[in-house]
């Protein structure tokens, strides 16, 4: 098995264009896929059956619109760690439930925060939070006002 897995990390174009199409539409039938695709049945239920087995493919969900969308605010923290406690930052930033992703990254900010709040109030107060964790040196953070490509 682990020889499969190992074989099935990289991606073909076909593989490609059908995480596309399902990122389109997740409920799209495997029919629909299949013309769309200009393929067979048989071979997307194939592809879609080793994408999940491999892990490529992690999960199904349901996408809200933005407008009735509970968590309203979204934002990106851009965070510096000091020194060697990323690993403790990361622990203590998992415990907070308006961060819906961590990041590690590259360049001048260490992390990067996905952030999503019901108000402004409470966004104010998670900043307050984030800034006060220990080892946390900086952070710069952006509201995202409108969503034009997921």
């Amino acid at each position: 098995m682990s020889a499969y897995i190992v074989h099935m990390t990289s991606l073909t174009d076909l593989d490609r264009r059908l995480l596309s199409a399902l990122r389109e539409d997740g409920r799209a039938p495997v029919a629909s896929l299949a013309r769309t695709l200009g393929v067979a049945r048989a071979t997307v239920n194939s592809r879609l059956e080793r994408l999940l087995a491999t892990g490529t493919i992690v999960g199904f969900t349901a996408r809200v619109r933005d407008e009735v969308d509970p968590l309203a605010i979204h934002a990106i923290a851009f965070i510096a760690v000091e020194g060697r406690s990323a690993d403790k930052v990361i622990r203590q930033l998992r415990g907070f439930p308006e961060i819906t992703a961590l990041h590690t990254t590259n360049g001048g900010w260490d992390l990067v925060a996905e952030l999503r709040t019901e108000s402004l109030g409470g966004f104010d107060q998670v900043l307050g939070r984030i800034r006060g964790v220990e080892g946390i040196v900086n952070s710069e953070t952006s509201l995202l006002l409108s969503s034009v490509l997921r």
